[in-house]
């Protein structure tokens, strides 16, 4: 986790002292709400393919399955892979305003919980692979086409047998971004 982080700050540091240009069509950005609250890193990278469409790739470090608690000998050992295409529907600056975004998601790693029935002397452990399609929407304020900050909120549909005997084939998600534009 913390070399996760300081990586983040590297490479906000590193691209600071980037040359500017009058078109910036990338954006770095970080999901601080998830960090802050559930110890959970989504680190994203958005490539803006006009002034109403990008691409973007998702990581998510200790990705957890709407927001589900680790107390009670739980842990989640997940990290997971997001690609999704974003379309905005603002006028002031490229990629700000309201904005929907479809997504394909791969999470991998296990679920390690105490088994109940056991009361606690052997442990259960869930497959956590499976894909998620979904459907996200949020609001993006671009501030001098260089920082951008914003809500979102995504829901998905997972297609995993084990993930949904477990726990439910509906996930959401949600958060606040922080971006930086270049």
């Amino acid at each position: 986790m913390k070399k996760s982080l300081s990586l983040i700050a590297i490479l906000f540091l590193v691209l600071s002292g980037y040359a500017q240009t009058s078109e910036r069509q990338n954006e770095i950005k970080l999901n601080i709400a998830n960090t802050i609250a559930i110890a959970s890193v989504e680190f994203g990278y958005e490539r803006f393919l006009d002034e109403h469409q990008s691409l973007e790739g998702v990581i998510l470090i200790n990705d957890r399955m709407s927001y589900r608690s680790e107390k009670d000998s739980r842990e989640f050992k997940t990290n997971s892979f997001k690609l999704g295409y974003n379309y905005y529907f603002g006028n002031d600056y490229a990629g700000s305003g309201l904005y929907v975004n479809p997504f394909l998601k791969y999470r991998s790693g296990e679920f390690i919980e105490e088994d109940p029935i056991e009361d606690g002397s052997s442990l259960r452990i869930t497959d956590m692979d499976s894909f998620i399609i979904g459907l996200g929407s949020g609001y993006k304020w671009n501030f001098n086409n260089t920082f951008v900050l914003g809500p979102f909120v995504n829901i998905g549909r997972n297609f995993s047998e084990e993930v949904k005997d477990r726990f439910s084939a509906i996930e959401f998600n949600a958060g606040f971004h922080v971006g930086y534009r270049f």
